[in-house]
């Protein structure tokens, strides 16, 4: 079977613009598959109504992959949007070129300092970029970093790559690019911006004050659940457009992108696709962060360890719904209220959302990289000073379940590997030292602060959950925990 290719799409979806005939005006670092089902399908959604030199070059990092993937196809793939009616399959044509940055660092950089180039988006997820938070700067422990501040011209790092395409930028006297974060941090703009600047000062002060008066950083706010590729997605794919698509991916129908109006150097119209333009970031970020991804990671650890494989087998479960309901009635009362916006409503669309039984994701995948989550999305709205004793109960759960899980103790389910950054601490730590010691060991590990650790009532609770998870099976736990609260 042929593979996809301008020669032979379909001609139902063929793309309305040419895409020869469009020019680069994005580089995207993160070439997964999240950004394929956001930002690049998107992106197609404004060529379709208004062609402009707005195609993106794909990078990524280490993997050869994507643009294994998509080089034999002329960068086309199929984006098989799945609701609970069924699915509706799109071919995107915004991918102009793709890269790894190991096998093709100078074609990646040329592209980067293209005076065509007006904006960097980025996928890579927060483990990728060595953010301090602590000093709002870069980690110069975190691997990559301490390659690129001994290497600052061959840099494997986003950060590093970053500066270095804005310094050959600056001395080539062409505009900076904007930089635009679309990973779930909180005010991923000033982050990275923070990051970037704190880099570049410790290599050549005088770029850290150019990048600090000239480089724009946008927050965003990214939503669109995107399960990993899978054989099926490609089958499916092969199914649907009669060619063979190794690059095919899906996702749910719901897309939402909130962006700050900042990009000097010009963008896409991205709000005729959908996007929503604001001053105010922060609050959308902090709405998804706590009530979302909040009870995404809650039902993903608590999930797993009941023996589902995907979110909407946990969905099935009634007491495990009723659970994930209180999360989220628990983290709407931490937010400031959003103008138009009805934090119970949105509360109701999530759940539809994780029932979609046309998304298979993967509640282990879910879990992943703990540390780099729950601080934003469980520890800082637990102790917000926010919530009631009741109210925050369901984060003493969803801390309990996280803390179980990185015990990897089997004995109520199969063998599993903990895949986080910092594994290798989490595994050291003493869990039924106490709640008063188990609070200093996440302290001292950076996961928490000293007030955090200080909610004495708090880690208590923690405690006595925890041990009531090592000792009986999750299902139980779950059961026993849903006694305490009001089914609806």
């Amino acid at each position: 079977m042929n593979n996809l290719s301008l020669e032979n799409i379909p001609e139902d979806l063929t793309p309305k613009y040419d895409p020869t005939k469009l020019g680069v005006g994005i580089v995207h670092i993160g070439l997964g598959a999240f950004h394929k089902a956001h930002q690049a399908a998107l992106t197609h959604q404004v060529l379709q109504k208004q062609p402009g030199d707005w195609r993106i070059f794909g990078v990524s990092l280490r993997s050869s992959q994507p643009s294994a993937e998509l080089t034999p196809q002329d960068y086309l793939y199929t984006l098989i949007e799945k609701g609970m009616s069924g699915s509706r399959i799109k071919v995107i044509g915004s991918i102009a070129g793709a890269a790894c940055l190991i096998d093709d660092f100078d074609g990646v950089l040329s592209h980067l300092i293209s005076d065509t180039t007006k904006i960097v988006s980025i996928t890579v997820t927060e483990k990728a970029y060595g953010l301090d938070r602590a000093n709002k700067g870069c980690d110069i422990a975190h691997p990559a970093i301490a390659h690129d501040l001994e290497n600052p011209e061959n840099p494997i790092g986003v950060v590093g790559l970053l500066v270095l395409a804005l310094k050959l930028r600056r001395k080539n006297g062409t505009e900076p690019f904007t930089v635009l974060c679309c990973d779930n941090l909180p005010e991923n703009g000033v982050m990275i911006r923070n990051a970037v600047v704190d880099f570049a000062r410790r290599t050549e002060e005088e770029l850290a004050a150019w990048i600090t008066d000239n480089v724009a950083f946008p927050s965003t706010m990214v939503d669109r659940i995107t399960p990993a590729a899978t054989s099926d997605t490609k089958q499916e794919a092969r199914l649907e457009i009669g060619l063979t698509d190794n690059a095919a991916v899906e996702t749910e129908e719901f897309c939402q992108w909130v962006i700050e109006d900042n990009f000097p150097t010009g963008r896409p119209n991205w709000d005729i696709a959908g996007a929503v333009f604001t001053d105010n970031v922060t609050k959308f970020e902090m709405m998804k962060l706590r009530m979302l991804n909040g009870a995404h990671s809650m039902l993903a650890y608590v999930g797993f360890h009941c023996g589902y494989k995907y979110v909407r087998d946990v969905m099935r479960n009634e007491a495990l719904v009723q659970l994930i309901k209180r999360h989220m009635r628990s983290a709407q009362t931490t937010l400031d209220a959003i103008e138009d916006v009805d934090f119970s409503l949105y509360a109701e669309d999530l759940i539809d959302r994780f029932r979609n039984p046309s998304i298979a994701h993967e509640t282990f995948q879910i879990a992943m990289d703990g540390s780099e989550k729950m601080p934003q999305r469980i520890f800082d709205p637990a102790f917000s000073g926010k919530l009631s004793t009741e109210l925050k109960r369901s984060y003493v759960f969803a801390t309990a379940a996280w803390l179980r899980h990185i015990s990897g103790s089997t004995h109520d389910c199969g063998k599993y590997i903990l895949r986080d950054p910092i594994s290798h601490k989490l595994l050291g730590i003493d869990l039924m030292s106490g709640p008063n010691e188990l609070a200093l060991q996440l302290e001292v590990i950076g996961l928490i602060n000293k007030k955090a650790a200080a909610d004495n009532a708090f880690w208590s609770d923690v405690n006595k959950l925890l041990e009531e998870m090592l000792c009986y099976s999750m299902v139980d736990v779950v059961n026993n925990e849903t006694s305490r609260i009001t089914i609806e």
